[in-house]
């Protein structure tokens, strides 16, 4: 059922002052109407509210039975019909048609012009002949491309547009018949083409098909002429007993039917192309896919004439994204990017609206009250003439074309009324002797002609009245010359004027609170986005005016489904956000006003509030309105009461106030740790460190960190993009770091805070900028490692805390906090940090280390590389400002290199700077393969350096003695005996080889 509204889409009128009764008329681009009557075309100037004034007058070969105007190109085209025989002529270049007898060339469709005779086209109109083998019935023209289909009685025949450059200033418009469809099985009343989709209408029929530039199929082309031929015999078959049994007063009719997609190829209609146009045409169309096919069956019920169940107004309507396409193609750097198409076709009492793009779907389906003659489509409206009403219908291309454009429709974040959405009649205006509508521009264009039965009566009343007095009035032409007729250019008003109206008409449904308000809110938002998506038919500063609007209508539709009892009551936030207002406009337009004393929020409004304090808005409310919005969750949502208070834009809340709603939460039966947190923070708030105290102690640090868990923002928020540390999470700094550390990670580990935001949050919360790195956040790094956390890259993690701990011993730089973990706590916890190998105390106390946090960043730093996870390789270019002079650096670099296996260049630096770490580090060290080190290394270089002598002599004898205890063991007696320095004194190596001798006759 359609719904009518009394509203008024139509504004002034004006009549066309043409000579003669019109045949054809059509629009010509953004100024001009084009009506054909005699063996004439009449051109008239349409601007605004003015006066339509005559333009040009051009002759034609004979009566306009068709005609056409193509803004791409701007050329006019007509069939015209002369002693029975029809023809297609094509009127270029007709702004140059100064007078009636003004010089007119005509040529032949692709016929070469030579230069000297062709400048002549540059100020004169041209028309171009287009010869067909069968007569031309129906025609259309692509609004993207300008290329003109031509409908035969079998065939579609293709002339795609082009020009033919004479010089580098001039070219002048021509066509190629590149392309011929053929078509069995159906007879093309009316045609539609746009961007290679072809849509066919016979008188119950309708096909749409797509023509593909896709070569990879391009056998299915025909390249030379064919006979046309019927696949299908047996519809040939049924087509010829039909004939038969009508002849015996029979009427056999088919059934209704409706394929879509590919299904449309079994409606028995054959499809075939022929290429006839030139190798090197820009775009060649290779194969078709069936798209859409329908058919309706007489309605015989009632005894109607068979002309009373013929389809009519066949149209595709092209909705574009962006860009322009200026008259002259050749000039246009940007064509118009098609973002969807809608294909509209009509019975006389029943109207369809389907959407051809990405699929085919059925979107509208308009029910006139009365028999329809003609409709023409709008992205704004539907208009339908009867005989004697002009009515307007909204649509819902917009809808659709928008879902198309934009993947963020239907999303918390923008919204749209939906395609389903019942359509409605604007108005029904009266208008006598309708005949014929066109539409251009934001004009309609209506022809009415009284019926000649109606001329007669009314003339004849007047004979009557004379008769009286004895006097006869002879007319002097018959009645049917008298027939009155009139063409009117109906204005629409603007759609901003007509915006207004229907807001203002939907106030009468607010109070009444119905589905009605958000209807017609509906339809003027759609309203207005259809004249934002036409950007091309828009004067100077209407776009802003219409975005003002379309904001405005947002706020409205919002208002809607926030107050409105409704299922949909959630598109209260998309609307609200789509129209630009804040959270405090938004609850200014609240109504407050309690008149029983029970308070009741709708859906609509809590849904929108909720999520807007989460989405962390930079904006604050007040004071006031802060309260509102405490009292109002604690009425409709006690359980988000909680988390509301955590927004940021709740900053200005009373705290006595929320801990009193709290409070009530806790008496109503409703307790967590949530609720706990919030009043401490509230308390904090206020500067009772007591009242925190004592609810922080009420439960146990694991519940602590889960209600952390279900509210980030009691420790971290955002403000302007910017982490910012809340004033719970400072707090919590100074006086339980630990907690605070443990509930960041928790946050991590659950998805509530990703890796650089937990850094920022720390270094912000230390008051640290730069590379600067608290002691808070290294504890952090330390509590992932040990938590092992999945998401975390560990050798990233490992380069943090390494750089750290490398970059603190280089510059002796203690830690500013306390850390919360010794390096013997993380080596019980965390698989990462590994035992430190025991040569290593073995060299750190060589040296005394007075400092206890130098201590510690080196045993973290030493037990991390002694770990089973790092990556060495890594971290050795960041050792340099570790300098081996000190013990530490030393033990560092010394462990590195021989993580990385460099055994004898670690032997060479104890040996030279620590030789009591020489021994404990080959015992921990070389063994297995690396054993034989101990007599081809370390055993040469410490009978070397022995014979140097110097203060650490007695050092390199001790350790050469217990390496010589080693090799007697490891080595045979004569082996033993070629690894012997050939100078040594046989009195000190003599207790070794004895036992080399004897170790055999042991075991």
């Amino acid at each position: 059922m359609v719904q009518l509204y009394n509203l008024h889409p139509f504004g002034s009128q004006q009549v066309v002052p043409c000579k003669l009764e019109p045949e054809r008329f059509c629009g010509g681009g953004r100024d001009t109407l084009f009506v054909a009557a005699g063996c004439k075309v009449e051109a008239f100037t349409v601007v605004g509210q003015e006066l339509c004034q005559p333009r040009c007058v051009f002759s034609t070969l004979g009566r306009v039975l068709r005609l056409a105007y193509s803004e791409a190109g701007d050329y006019l085209v007509a069939i015209e019909e002369k002693n029975k025989a029809t023809f297609l002529r094509t009127y270029v270049n007709w702004r140059s048609k100064r007078t009636e007898n003004s010089r007119v060339c005509i040529r032949m469709v692709g016929h070469d012009m030579e230069a000297p005779f062709s400048e002549t086209f540059r100020d004169q109109m041209s028309i171009v002949e287009m010869p067909l083998s069968e007569a031309p019935v129906c025609i259309s023209c692509c609004p993207v491309r300008g290329d003109l289909l031509v409908g035969c009685t079998s065939n579609l025949v293709l002339f795609s547009l082009k020009y033919q450059i004479i010089n580098e200033e001039f070219s002048i418009l021509d066509f190629e018949r590149s392309l011929v469809i053929h078509i069995d099985n159906i007879t093309p009343a009316e045609i539609s083409f746009c961007v290679g989709y072809v849509a066919v209408m016979s008188e119950l029929e309708v096909l749409i098909v797509k023509l593909e530039s896709d070569p990879k199929n391009r056998e299915s082309v025909n390249h030379h002429p064919r006979k046309t031929t019927n696949p299908m015999n047996q519809a040939e078959g049924i087509s010829n007993e039909t004939s038969q049994l009508e002849s015996d007063d029979f009427v056999i009719c088919q059934k209704p039917m409706e394929l879509l997609g590919e299904n449309s190829k079994q409606s028995g209609i054959s499809v075939t192309l022929e290429s006839t146009g030139l190798a090197d045409e820009k775009i060649k169309y290779f194969h078709v896919q069936h798209l859409f096919y329908r058919r309706f069956a007489p309605d015989i019920s009632s005894c109607l004439l068979s002309d009373d169940v013929r389809l009519h107004s066949l149209q595709l309507l092209p909705i574009y994204q962006t860009g322009s396409l200026t008259s002259d193609r050749k000039n246009s750097s940007q064509e118009k990017v098609l973002l969807s198409l809608f294909c509209f076709f009509s019975l006389p009492h029943v109207g369809y609206l389907y959407m051809i793009v990405k699929s085919v779907e059925l979107m509208s389906v308009y029910q006139y009250p009365e028999k329809s003659q003609q409709a023409v489509l709008t992205p704004q409206f539907l208009h339908v003439i009867t005989s004697n009403n002009l009515q307007c219908y909204t649509v819902r291309c917009s809808a659709a074309a928008a879902r198309e454009e934009d993947p963020y429709v239907d999303t918390t974040l923008k919204a749209c009324p939906p395609i389903s959405m019942d359509v409605c009649a604007l108005r029904i205006q009266l208008f006598i002797g309708l005949k014929a509508i066109c539409h251009f521009k934001n004009h309609v264009v209506l022809l009415t002609k009284a019926d000649p039965e109606t001329i007669t009566e009314r003339r004849e009343s007047p004979k009557r009245f004379l008769s009286r007095k004895g006097t006869s009035v002879n007319p002097k032409t018959p009645p049917v010359a008298e027939a009155g007729w009139n063409l009117y250019i109906v204005n629409t008003i603007s759609p901003v004027q007509l915006y207004k109206e229907m807001v203002d008409y939907s106030n009468a449904y607010k109070t009444a609170k119905t589905q009605s308000c958000i209807h017609l809110l509906s339809e003027a938002h759609l309203l207005v986005r259809a004249a934002l998506m036409d950007a091309s038919q828009l004067e100077p500063g209407e776009k802003a005016e219409l975005l003002e609007a379309f904001k405005e209508s947002c706020g409205h539709l919002g208002d809607c489904y926030s107050r409105l009892e409704t299922q949909h009551s959630h598109l209260a936030l998309p609307y609200y956000k789509m129209s630009g207002l804040s959270m405090a406009e938004v609850l200014a337009r609240v109504d407050w006003a309690v008149e029983d004393g029970s308070q009741k929020y709708e859906r609509g409004l809590i849904f929108y509030i909720n999520h807007s304090l989460y989405e962390n808005l930079d904006e604050e409310l007040s004071e006031e309105l802060s309260a509102k919005v405490v009292q109002m969750f604690y009425v409709a949502e006690p359980k988000q009461l909680p988390h509301i208070l955590c927004s940021p834009s709740m900053k200005n809340i009373d705290p006595l106030t929320a801990i009193r709603y709290l409070r009530k939460l806790d008496t109503s039966g409703f307790s967590s740790v949530l609720v706990t947190l919030a009043k401490a923070a509230m308390a904090l708030k206020m500067g009772d460190l007591d009242m925190h105290k004592n609810e922080m102690k009420s439960h146990s640090e694991m519940k602590l960190v889960c209600g952390f868990i279900l509210e980030p923002r009691l420790l971290i928020q955002q403000r302007k993009g910017q982490i910012v540390p809340t004033e719970f999470a400072v707090h919590l700094k100074e006086t339980q770091p630990g907690l605070l550390v443990a509930s960041v990670l928790a946050l991590q580990k659950n998805n509530k805070i990703g890796i650089e935001e937990a850094d920022s949050f720390f270094k912000v919360l230390c008051g640290k900028d730069g590379d600067t790195i608290p002691q808070l956040l290294v504890d952090f790094w330390e509590a992932q490692l040990v938590a092992c956390l999945p998401d975390v890259v560990l050798q990233e993690l490992f380069f943090k805390l390494t750089s750290q701990y490398i970059w603190r011993l280089s510059k002796r730089q203690p830690p500013d906090t306390t850390p919360l973990r010794t390096s013997e706590d993380l080596i019980n916890t965390c698989s990462h940090y590994g035992l430190i190998n025991p040569w290593v105390n073995v060299l750190i106390s060589s040296e005394s280390l007075v400092d206890k946090n130098y201590t510690e960043d080196l045993s973290k730093l030493q037990s991390l590389i002694c770990g089973p996870s790092f990556d060495i390789a890594s971290i050795i270019p960041f050792l340099e400002p570790l300098s081996e002079d000190t013990v530490a650096g030393l033990s560092v670099h010394v462990l590195c290199h021989t993580r990385l296996k460099e055994y004898e260049q670690c032997i060479d630096r104890l040996l030279e700077r620590c030789p009591e770490a020489v021994i404990p580090y080959a015992n921990h060290e070389l063994k297995e393969e690396n054993r034989t080190l101990w007599w081809k290394k370390l055993l040469p270089e410490l009978c070397q350096r022995i014979k140097c002598g110097g203060e650490k002599y007695q050092l390199y004898l001790s350790s050469l003695k217990e390496t010589l205890s080693v090799v007697a063991v490891e080595l045979e007696l004569r082996d033993f005996l070629n690894v012997l320095p050939e100078d040594g004194t046989a009195a000190f190596f003599l207790p070794y080889l004895l036992y080399c001798s004897r170790k055999k006759s042991l075991t």
